[in-house]
C-alpha cells in the first residue's frame, strides 16, 4: 500500500465529518472502545490531557504541548482538523507522524478484519494512540473532536480536563442552547479529575459546577484568576504582565489569545499541583513559539504584509466575537475573502462582519460541504453585504490582493476549510 492509497481508504472508505458533514458524526464510545480493544488499549500507556470546549480548544492545545516539550517531556498532540497535510493531526514534540507509520497502521487494521465500523475520526484517534504509545510519550494532548461525552476522544482518563469555553456551534448535534451545548462538552468531566474552565457564566457555570460536583471533580474557573494583570499588543506577539512566570509574550496575536492565555496558565497552576516540572523558561519558550513548536497555523496567521494579509479559522459567532473587532482595527480597506460550510447557522456571524471600509469576495471551498458562493453573497445581502463572487477561494485570495492598496488589509477565513485551501495554494 503506498501512502496516498493508505489515505484514499481514509477518506474515501470511512465517513469523513471533514468532507461531508452530519452523515459522518457517529456518537457514542462504542466503536472506540472496541477498537481500542483490539489494539490493546494504547491509550493506557501513556498520560494525557484533555482539552475540549467550542473555540480555542486548539490554540490551547498546542500552547501546553509546546510548554510541556520546552519543559522537557516527550509530548504527543492529537488535534482536528488538518489544513493542509493529514499528518498535522498527529504529533510528537513538533514531529509530524511519518507517511510510512500512516501506512503500517493502515495496512494492520485492514489485516485484522475487525468487525467494527469506524468512522475516519474514530479510526485516526487510534492511529494516534498507537503511534503515542511506540514512541513512548510521557503525556499526550488530545483535544476533542465534536462535544465531549459522545466524543470517541471521550475514552481516555487524563490528569486534567480543559473546557475552554462555550458558544453556538454544531447545534445540530449538542443542542440549541448555550446550556445544552455546555452539558455535552461537560462530559469529558471525570471522577475526581480536576477540570479548568476557560469562560463561563450565568446557566453555563451552572451546569459546568453541577457536574463536576456529581463527580467529585475539583473544578477551577480561569475567569476568576486569570493570572496576568495586563495584556498589550504589539508587532512582537501580546505581552502579559506580572504572570507566575515572569513577563511572557504569546507569539498569538488574536483578541482571543487573551482569554486562552487565561485558561493555559490556570491548566500550568493545576499540572504542577499534580507533580507536573514546568519552569518559567518553559512557560516563556512555548507561548513565544508555539508555531514552530508544534506546526500550529491558522490562528490570527499573518501571510503578507503591504498590503496586510491575515487568515484564522474562527467559524462560529463566538470565535467572530474576537475576529470582527481585530479586522475593524486593521488599516486601510478590508478585503474580505469569506466562505462558510453549509450547515452552519451564518446569519448571526454575517450581522457581525465590518460594513464601513469593507469589500467583500464571496468564495467556495473545495469540500462537499462548501456552501456555493452565490448562496453566501445571496445571505451576505440581507446583512447589508456586498461583493463579488469566486468559485475558488485561490481565485478569490488573487483577486483581493490585486485590488488591495499596500495600507489596506486582506482577511481570509470564514471557515476552517476557506483558510486550508489558502495555504494549500500558497
Amino acid at each position: 500500500m503506498t501512502y496516498q492509497e493508505a489515505l484514499d481508504f481514509l477518506y474515501v472508505q470511512l465517513p469523513v465529518f471533514q468532507r461531508v458533514g452530519a452523515e459522518a458524526y457517529k456518537p457514542g464510545l462504542g466503536t472506540s472502545i472496541a477498537l481500542a480493544e483490539a489494539f490493546g488499549n494504547p491509550h493506557h500507556s501513556f498520560k494525557s490531557i484533555h482539552v475540549g470546549g467550542t473555540n480555542g480548544k486548539g490554540s490551547t492545545s498546542h500552547t501546553l504541548a509546546a510548554i510541556l516539550n520546552r519543559a522537557g517531556y516527550n509530548v504527543g498532540l492529537y488535534t482536528s482538523p488538518h489544513l493542509v497535510d493529514f499528518r498535522e493531526r498527529i504529533r510528537v514534540n513538533g514531529e509530524m507522524i511519518s507517511r510510512e507509520e500512516v501506512v503500517d497502521f493502515v495496512e494492520r487494521y485492514l489485516a485484522m478484519k475487525l468487525d467494527v465500523s469506524p468512522s475516519f475520526f474514530e479510526l485516526t484517534m487510534m492511529m494516534a494512540f498507537e503511534f503515542f504509545k511506540r514512541r513512548n510519550v510521557d503525556v499526550a494532548v488530545i483535544e476533542v473532536g465534536l462535544g465531549g461525552r459522545l466524543d470517541s476522544t471521550n475514552i481516555i482518563t487524563p490528569e486534567l480536563a480543559v473546557i475552554t469555553n462555550i458558544s453556538f456551534d454544531h447545534q445540530q448535534f449538542l443542542g440549541d442552547t448555550l446550556e445544552k451545548i455546555a452539558s455535552e462538552k461537560a462530559g469529558i468531566i471525570k471522577p475526581g479529575i480536576p477540570v479548568v474552565i476557560g469562560e463561563s457564566a450565568g446557566e453555563v457555570r451552572r451546569v459546568f459546577t453541577e457536574k463536576a460536583s456529581a463527580e467529585s471533580a475539583p473544578i477551577f474557573y480561569a475567569d476568576d484568576a486569570p493570572g496576568y494583570s495586563a495584556a498589550i499588543s504589539s508587532e512582537a506577539g501580546i505581552s502579559y504582565h506580572d504572570t507566575p512566570y515572569g513577563e511572557i509574550t504569546g507569539e498569538l496575536a488574536g483578541e482571543c489569545q487573551k482569554k486562552n492565555t487565561a485558561t493555559i496558565l490556570n491548566a500550568l497552576d493545576r499540572l504542577q499541583e499534580l507533580g507536573w516540572r514546568v519552569t518559567p523558561q518553559a512557560v516563556r519558550e512555548g507561548f513565544a513559539h508555539v508555531c514552530s513548536l508544534t506546526g500550529l497555523m491558522g490562528r490570527w496567521m499573518k501571510t503578507g504584509e503591504s498590503p496586510l494579509v491575515v487568515c484564522d479559522t474562527g467559524h462560529n459567532s463566538g470565535g467572530w466575537e474576537y475576529l470582527s473587532s481585530q479586522i475593524a482595527s486593521c488599516p486601510g480597506t478590508k478585503h474580505i475573502v469569506i466562505g462558510f460550510v453549509n450547515d452552519k447557522a451564518i446569519d448571526k456571524i454575517l450581522g457581525m462582519m465590518p460594513k464601513e471600509n469593507a469589500r467583500y469576495y464571496f468564495t467556495r471551498a473545495s469540500v462537499a460541504r462548501a456552501l456555493p458562493a452565490e448562496a453566501l453573497a445571496a445571505e451576505a445581502a440581507k446583512a447589508g453585504l456586498s461583493g463579488s463572487v469566486y468559485d475558488r477561494v485561490e481565485d478569490a485570495v488573487d483577486a483581493a490582493t490585486r485590488a488591495a492598496a499596500k495600507t489596506d488589509t486582506v482577511f481570509i477565513g470564514g471557515s476552517t476549510f476557506v483558510v486550508a485551501d489558502y495555504l494549500a495554494s500558497r
